[in-house]
């Protein structure tokens, strides 16, 4: 075959990719509601959403979302606390702060217009080549190509490409050949019919081959080799990390609620509400903290919430929990724990001052509300390390509560809110613990600082839709709420 007959069969192959998918898609496209309009911000929403996500669990996601935030104003406007909790369970959650700066930059920028310009949308936060290709091709209906993981599965198949695409020079090299398959004219429903084809027929384990509308010259089906495509370096796993989690249950004024704490400003899950967390102790061996003894385990995370400021003493072990990150797995060993009165010990005035005020607080005022302190949720408790909390107390005193605290003894008729804000634990000295094990860190992470971290409430089930909980921290506290009310676990 001379090398003009071979363009020309490839020509072929193009024209019949293009044409055939066209028809294919017009006949059997799902109705997605971001299908039903060619609205640019909706559809750059879906695009957001859709990343790393099935179908099936974004459109009720995608529906609540354009309904809370029907335009780019109001997204731009809302607090940050009402985006994060309209997107919590979605996971990815840098995703949602992106679309809000995002969304901002529209409304200052080009009057709350998505832009029908191909330097401008690339310009926005979190938009990348694909989410800029869907944006311009869908709701703009203009020639550029949106190539994502099922698109590049599809052209390797039908193209019998063996490049790696997980390098950047393959997927350039696919967004060449997507953008001369469009067919004049038909860049938004060509897009589309392409992202359609390899979620639907061309999967990744088990393609449908025999009702493909492009199966004649699928390059890979006739070699025999489509199960093996496309070609894509292993992403290196996830790194495992065992932690302890604390659910801890409220006494006397708190009796019904758990203590939830406030990650960090920024680095992961920045700003999200959780339960309190450390990383577990190795165990002999290097076993996991599964294995770790279940005294040790408990010793260790009562040093921890102690380090941190919390009152509070471990019970039991409740149940175990996982959260997958693309870097690293969170295996939670979550243990309920008992909130406990500090000893009664001297508080400084400034103390005695805020846990007054704390304690004379009603019902949360809306101000307290935008900034994500719930209806009924302790609002003195403050952050030792910040500049809101008292002074440090006598050191002596601290180590006096560690002992009587290790005794299970002492008179404890302050409350530990109480000593809290005294800020009697922003002084417990580092050799406090018999094991020499010296201060535990705030946030493992590494991310934020103390003084932008660990604001902690108290909450009851209904407080839950005024805080954003990481998915795995959502499901703990539901199981736990339904366990209290007599539902399965």
């Amino acid at each position: 075959m001379t090398t003009n007959e071979q363009q020309d069969e490839q020509q072929e192959a193009k024209s019949y990719f293009s044409r055939n998918l066209l028809e294919w898609y017009h006949g059997q496209k799902r109705d997605l509601p971001w299908r039903r309009h060619r609205n640019p911000y909706y559809i750059w929403i879906s695009e957001i959403m859709l990343q790393q996500t099935r179908v099936d669990t974004v459109i009720p996601y995608f529906n609540r979302f354009i309904e809370r935030f029907p335009t780019v104003e109001s997204l731009a406007d809302a607090p940050e606390e009402d985006v994060l909790k309209c997107w919590e369970g979605l996971g990815y959650y840098s995703r949602a702060r992106n679309l809000q700066h995002a969304a901002k930059q529209v409304k200052e920028e080009y009057g709350g217009q998505v832009p029908n310009d191909r330097d401008a949308v690339f310009g926005l936060k979190g938009v990348g080549p694909y989410t800029a290709g869907a944006i311009l091709s869908i709701a703009f209906n203009r020639p550029e190509p949106a190539v994502d993981g099922n698109v590049m599965r599809v052209l390797s198949r039908y193209f019998l490409i063996e490049d790696d695409i997980a390098k950047g020079p393959t997927r350039v090299k696919m967004e060449r050949l997507a953008a001369e398959l469009i067919p004049e004219g038909e860049a938004s429903h060509f897009n589309q019919a392409l992202m359609e084809l390899g979620a639907l027929i061309c999967t990744p384990k088990s393609p449908r081959c025999l009702p493909c509308p492009v199966m004649e010259h699928c390059s890979a089906r006739l070699a025999g080799c489509e199960t093996s495509l496309p070609v894509k370096t292993k992403a290196k796993p996830p790194r495992p990390e065992e932690r302890l989690a604390a659910l801890i249950e409220g006494r006397g004024g708190h009796a019904g609620r758990v203590l939830i704490r406030q990650r960090p400003s920024s680095g992961l899950l920045a700003r999200m509400w959780e339960l309190p967390h450390w990383p577990a102790p190795p165990a002999e061996g290097g076993a996991s903290a599964a294995l770790l003894p279940e005294t040790a385990a408990q010793d260790r995370l009562r040093r921890s919430l102690l380090q941190a400021g919390i009152f509070a003493r471990p019970e039991g072990h409740w149940m175990a929990a996982e959260h997958t990150f693309s870097h690293i797995v969170w295996t939670l060993q979550v243990y309920r724990c008992r909130e406990e009165e500090a000893p009664a010990l001297p508080l400084a005035a400034e103390g005695r001052a805020l846990y007054s005020a704390a304690a004379g607080n009603g019902a949360a005022s809306a101000d307290a509300a935008a900034t994500g302190a719930a209806p009924g949720a302790t609002a003195g408790l403050a952050d030792p390390g910040s500049a809101s909390a008292p002074g440090p107390a006598d050191p002596a005193a601290a180590a006096d509560y560690a002992a009587a605290s290790a005794a299970g003894a002492g008179d404890r008729s302050a409350t530990s809110e109480g000593m809290y804000n005294a800020g009697l634990t922003a002084s417990v000295p580092a050799d406090l613990f018999a094991d020499g094990s010296g201060p535990v860190e705030r946030f493992a992470d590494g991310s934020g600082t103390a003084e932008d971290a660990g604001a902690v409430r108290w909450i009851n089930r209904s407080d839950m839709a005024n805080y954003a909980f990481p998915n795995v921290f959502l499901k703990l506290l539901n199981a736990y709420f339904d366990e209290q009310e007599g539902g399965a676990v």
